[in-house]
């Protein structure tokens, strides 16, 4: 019983994350309520390209959020930056669900609807350096079994990612159904309404939460940070880490959000809008194989082998793609397949380890700065990807070419072998309670340039930390055991 509630405090810190795949994914370009927004306000939509817009603005909120709450994590606290971050995704998801312009002009509504995107961004972002890093902690936690370590902060933080992107395709659709293409304004409002349910339930969950025990023990909280220190010692590791998520997010976010726009192409536009929609659907669940799967390898091969093995895994079926494609589009079913698969190695491996890699590396005290830096080059990748892949396409040949069609994927598979290669030379591997040991080598490390690492923890001032409040909770969970 201990170890069950230590390990739900992981997925308390992890799982808010769900909302950052949902969110993407629930209306970007290619998403089932893009495309409903599309045919309900055709002139507002593209008059002011507002597909893309939409999309953007909340690429641009989540790096916002990212730099701000990796500062705030380290500073103030991660529960602080947890609650936060899901108090804004709460209201902001229902905001966006609410969005009328003057008058009921769609072109207000969509402003309104661009403005609370970037604001529900900021919440999304926010989750990255808070949870993540908290969830990281607590995944060291004494009673934590070491040989598993890794694998809840998987299974609490991607694979919450990438369920979150498979609800996000599979909720429209079946509001598709139900309201029928007579009611599409219901059907894009609730996609996006939907968005504050989990985050209320994790509010409610973490609210009683504490900070983890390396953040108690090693934060600079109440200290001013030697940062010429840090990047003095972590900043190949940390360009590494940055340069590699930049091109998963580059690879994994446009042809996530773009798998609406390949199956229609392959389909030729001429089967019905939930034929579309269901092959998107069916695609994004191959991301869940991919991220449960790498989930329970990672404790064996290290996050930084399993990562390579991801890569050049997810390069093989991506030139497989490509030189198969004239044979792969006349049968929808085996595109489908091999392009899950595509998607599903990404997440086996660098869609699992960057964050470990990231959270792993990195002394407690600047954690969520260096997590928060990472994610947010990732996500800038992400934001260059979804506008750089149609003029790929084009190109390529454009759309209606094979070596339109063919060409991302080829440039994906050659940046996923450039990954494995950066990863290999630059990236150390991880080791278990692997926090402990760098927080000890990052003191002897300031003690060493003459600063003081008395400074270090929190104190009883702050009210959230004393040690009899922890002889209390070990005697507690003693007699429960």
């Amino acid at each position: 019983m201990p170890e069950f509630k230590k390990i739900s405090m992981i997925f308390a810190a992890g799982t808010a994350l769900f909302s950052d795949g949902y969110a993407n994914g629930v209306i970007s370009e290619g998403s089932h309520p893009t495309t409903v927004l599309k045919i309900v306000y055709p002139d507002a939509v593209s008059q002011h390209h507002y597909t893309k817009v939409l999309s953007s603005l909340i690429f641009a909120g989540t790096v916002v959020g990212m730099l701000s709450f990796g500062y705030l994590s380290d500073k103030i606290g991660r529960k602080f930056g947890m609650m936060t971050a899901t108090g804004i995704v709460a209201l902001f998801s229902g905001l966006c669900a609410a969005s009328t312009g003057a008058h009921h002009s769609p072109t207000g509504m969509l402003a309104m609807l661009s403005a609370c995107r970037f604001l529900l961004g900021i919440g999304v972002g926010a989750e990255y350096p808070c949870g993540s890093v908290a969830a990281s902690e607590q995944s060291e936690e004494e009673g934590i079994n070491k040989n598993a370590q890794h694998r809840w902060f998987a299974l609490a933080t991607n694979s919450m990612i990438d369920f979150g992107f498979v609800v996000s395709s599979f909720v429209p659709l079946v509001l598709y159904w139900i309201f029928g293409p007579n009611h599409l304004r219901a059907v894009w409002r609730l996609s996006l309404g939907l968005g504050v349910i989990p985050a209320l339930l994790v509010f409610i969950w973490r609210l009683r939460m504490e900070q983890p025990t390396r953040y108690k023990t090693d934060s600079m909280r109440n200290v001013q940070i030697p940062y010429m220190l840090v990047i003095r010692r972590y900043w190949v590791s940390l360009a590494a880490i940055s340069i590699t998520w930049f091109i998963y997010d580059f690879i994994t976010y446009p042809f996530g959000i773009y798998s609406s726009t390949v199956v229609s192409t392959i389909t030729s536009d001429s089967t019905a809008l939930t034929t579309i929609f269901g092959w998107n659907t069916v695609i994004n669940l191959f991301y869940m194989p991919g991220t449960i799967g790498g989930a329970f390898v990672v404790d064996y091969l290290g996050p930084k082998y399993t990562m390579i093995t991801g890569l050049l895994l997810q390069a093989i079926f991506g030139f497989i793609m490509s030189g198969a494609y004239t044979h792969l589009k006349k049968h929808i079913a085996g595109f489908a397949v091999i392009y899950g698969i595509f998607l599903s190695f990404g997440e086996l491996g660098p869609g699992n380890c960057l964050g470990l890699l990231a959270s792993k590396s990195s002394p407690t005290a600047v954690r969520g700065q260096y997590y928060g830096i990472a994610a947010a080059i990732g996500k800038i990748g992400a934001f260059v990807g979804t506008w750089a892949f149609p003029p790929m396409i084009d190109a390529f040949g454009g759309p209606d070419s094979n070596r339109g069609n063919t060409g991302p994927f080829w440039v994906a598979s050659a940046l996923a072998i450039l990954s494995a290669l950066i990863t290999f030379a630059f990236i150390k591997p991880l080791s278990h309670d692997g926090m402990v040991e760098e927080d000890r080598k990052f003191r002897e490390y300031l003690e060493a340039n003459g600063w003081d690492t008395a400074q270090m923890g929190l104190t009883a001032a702050d009210e959230e930390w004393s040690q009899s409040e922890k002889e209390k909770e070990l005697a507690a969970e003693t007699v429960e055991s």
